[in-house]
């Protein structure tokens, strides 16, 4: 059976009005129309603007539940939350913990990849700087051991999409051109390595900076470490560049002078989130380690002598970060392009990240300040 949707559609970075057709799980057709042009009978008007749905790449968790539970309903719970809410394609991400616990983490969500609730694994760890460990476990933070790694890319079966390390670590450009030949996005992030390390590293195969800023030495103009290699290595090498644009991790201008210097392709919008994700204030866990969230923002319970903990994992949604981010001037085609169309390219999902016939009917229906009203998955509407 075919559904048509009638509507404004952000298409090719431009809202125009247009008659969806959807097939089952996928659009078969979209043409476009003129807003005075009598709707085809029996189509589906669409109050709100109709836009591809949000991949998240770098997400632990939602709805009270996390990956990182070691449960596989949770899991499943976290994922779905997350659908309901646009993300409708999305990396499942684990962060440091002991060995077996990590290796059961990634059964569990092999599992879930396969039945296609999530597109894949993203690894946060444990191969990252206690400098820059932030809500990582620092006792548990270790040099890559390839055999490790190898258990863990068998125990994925495939599914295992990112890793994210800190490449100054020995041991650390192997690991990089262990995971390019395997198939899998190294990730340079929770990172104190120098300008020429991440050189280095993005030469022999990193194409991804995780939560760029967060978890990396600040830019000083005599030292410059982590942050401003990326930045130029998004702009000559095509490395793609995570924000947590969420106004907690980092500031609204920050956010659109990253966009506006490197360009929205470059660019993916993640949620960091966890479990607090659609929940709200209250105590958490994350990794083994007891995180609190107040006025929306996750921190570790801070240690003697601490003003306050590290920032934990986030609290938001994809769809509120885009919608924040709209508000505070980026264009709707930028924001859409970061949050869909860039990660989608960048995990290879061709039938994700924009609307256009035989993808799948993944769509998010937004209202004038880019809030989502409705989400579609696989052609069929999910409930909120």
């Amino acid at each position: 059976m075919t559904t048509v949707l009638h509507g404004p559609a952000l298409i090719d970075g431009a809202v125009v009005t247009a008659e969806i057709a959807i097939d089952g799980e996928r659009i078969a057709s979209i043409r476009r129309v003129q807003p005075s042009d009598p709707a085809t009978p029996g189509s589906e008007p669409i109050l709100g603007t109709m836009s591809a749905a949000y991949v998240d790449i770098h997400c632990h968790g939602g709805g009270g539940s996390a990956f990182t539970d070691l449960d596989a309903n949770a899991a499943a719970a976290a994922a779905r939350h997350h659908h309901a809410r646009g993300s409708t394609s999305l990396l499942a991400s684990l962060v440091t913990m002991p060995p077996a616990d990590l290796l059961r983490g990634v059964e569990i969500l092999t599992d879930l990849a396969d039945d296609g609730l999530v597109d894949g694994i993203h690894l946060e760890g444990p191969w990252l700087a206690e400098a820059r460990c932030g809500a990582h476990d620092p006792r548990l933070l270790r040099d890559p051991d390839l055999r490790e790694v190898d258990r863990l890319l068998r125990a994925g079966r495939g599914h295992i999409r990112q890793v994210t390390f800190a490449p100054e670590r020995e041991g650390g450009m192997r690991l990089v051109r262990h995971l390019r030949e395997s198939g899998v996005h190294p990730a340079i992030g929770h990172t104190t390595a120098t300008f020429a390390q991440v050189g280095q590293a993005v030469a022999a195969g990193a194409d991804l900076a995780t939560h760029l800023f967060n978890g990396m030495d600040p830019w000083h103009h005599r030292t410059p470490g982590a942050v401003p290699a990326l930045l130029r290595a998004a702009v000559l090498d095509g490395v793609v560049l995570e924000l947590i644009a969420d106004g907690a991790h980092l500031s609204d201008d920050t956010v659109r002078t990253v966009v506006d210097l490197v360009g929205p392709s470059r660019v993916a919008f993640v949620s960091d989130a966890i479990g607090a994700a659609g929940v709200g204030d209250g105590p958490y866990s994350l990794g083994g380690l007891s995180v609190v969230v107040s006025g929306g923002t996750a921190r570790l319970i801070a240690g003697p002598g601490e003003p306050e903990g590290s920032i934990a994992g986030g609290t938001s949604h994809v769809a509120d970060i885009v919608a924040r981010q709209v508000g505070a001037g980026i264009s709707l085609p930028y924001a859409a392009e970061s949050a869909s169309s860039t990660p989608a390219r960048l995990l290879g999902l061709a039938d994700r990240g924009a609307l256009r016939g035989g993808a799948r009917a993944d769509l998010v229906v937004l209202d004038g300040a880019a809030r989502v009203l409705r989400v579609m998955r696989a052609g069929r509407w999910l409930a909120a």
